[in-house]
């Protein structure tokens, strides 16, 4: 009899954002003169992809209906030319990369789980919470044993490794999701010197890095000394050029990192040649537009959008004393639940007096209880009567 992986009985039975939508819908259910919800809760883009992507899209679905032009399969690592525009982007930031250490992916969620392939299930996982679930889930469902390493407000949820505590697979991500943390050069190196004295990985989720306004916080881990001996950087266009539902990602493996005998990068080539067929030539077409010179001018335009609604949002919380993290350099704020209320207490809180929904932190980690993240990829309006109605509750 065929036995399923059972290791998907230790998951959690539901999801944070399914219990988000459930309580959600049983409010409006029951309160049928509530016009609109102010959502503040799922990190989804509200803004179109820009203009040169739109255009570039449409030039190669054009493409696709010439015998000249068309393109079938593409390589599975990705194809040169998006290969090449991302390095060059690297190397614009003062970062070398050989265009194959670039992998093109359908997207960092997808990678985050895929790169796990890399490594033995008897190897441990360090996952810094609060934290996206997924990485979690992820190392649930290989039954990889998970260290569950807690940040907290002292270090601005952005902490130093513990030399006592040791793992093999370190995910760091910054700017955090769902904290707004971002980790200094100092912090960053700290744990680039751990791993390397551990022989650990570090998974660096840098899908948010397009939003780092301050000079001395880094945009890569590649920014680093000493990171192409401990680092996979896995990075997204999702939240930097609106690409959620388009769907691309890339991942950096230097060929440097080798474990055990084995070259780390030539092993991620073994697997995408044995797993994928390649991202579609459309896509990667639109995604090689956000590179160009007028790509990044308009991402950039559309990126201030959502700096905005964070500002509008921050300048509440100062106003009101009210502690929190983000915002600035991150698309997320974390903030501290007043009166001691508890992640979905708040919830409620805010739920049932002024329509706003937000996801409570405690569904990125047991320490994230006590704890509120806030989105800033809504739309502008909406923000503002969100804030003022914050403001008025909170005020209170």
């Amino acid at each position: 009899m065929l036995t399923p992986n059972m290791n998907y009985a230790n998951l959690k039975d539901s999801y944070l954002f399914y219990n988000i939508a459930k309580k959600t819908e049983a409010y409006l259910s029951e309160n049928v003169l509530v016009q609109k919800i102010y959502r503040l809760g799922i990190g989804d883009v509200s803004l179109p992809l820009c203009s040169a992507v739109i255009t570039a899209l449409h030039r190669a679905v054009d493409d696709q209906a010439n015998k000249d032009s068309f393109m079938g399969y593409m390589p599975e690592c990705g194809a040169p030319f998006l290969r090449e525009a991302i390095a060059a982007h690297y190397k614009s930031r003062g970062i070398e990369l050989e265009t194959d250490e670039v992998f093109v992916s359908s997207g960092a969620s997808d990678e985050l789980g895929d790169i796990l392939d890399l490594f033995d299930k008897t190897s441990s996982a360090m996952v810094i919470e609060p934290a996206y679930p997924a990485y979690v889930d992820a190392n649930i469902i290989a039954g990889r044993e998970i260290v569950h390493y807690h940040a907290s407000e002292a270090d601005h949820f952005a902490p130093y490794p513990d030399d006592s505590i040791k793992a093999d697979i370190i995910y760091i991500c910054s700017p955090n999701n769902p904290t707004g943390a971002v980790y200094s050069r100092d912090k960053l190196k700290a744990w680039v010197d751990y791993a390397n004295k551990n022989g650990s990985v570090i998974l660096f989720d840098a899908a948010y890095e397009a939003f780092i306004e301050d000079e001395d916080i880094p945009h890569s881990i590649f920014e680093i000394e000493g990171t192409r001996t401990c680092a996979i950087e896995i990075c997204s266009l999702s939240k930097t050029a609106g690409f959620t539902g388009t769907r691309l990602g890339y991942t950096v493996i230097p060929k440097e990192l080798k474990r055990q005998g084995m070259t780390l990068n030539d092993m991620w080539v073994r697997n995408r040649t044995t797993k994928t067929n390649g991202v579609s030539c459309i896509i990667q077409k639109g995604a090689a537009a956000v590179f160009t010179d007028e790509g990044q001018r308009q991402i950039k335009q559309n990126l201030q959008v959502y700096k905005n609604n964070a500002k509008v949002l921050t300048d509440v919380f100062d106003e009101l004393g009210i502690w929190y993290c983000g915002g600035k350099n991150a698309p997320y704020i974390w903030i501290k639940c007043p009166d001691n209320m508890s992640s979905w207490e708040f919830f409620d809180y805010l739920l049932t007096n002024i329509q706003v929904v937000g996801t409570p932190g405690v569904g990125f980690g047991e320490n994230g209880d006590g704890y509120f993240r806030f989105t800033t990829f809504g739309d502008t309006e909406d923000t503002k009567i969100a804030a003022e109605k914050l403001r008025e509750l909170l005020r209170r």
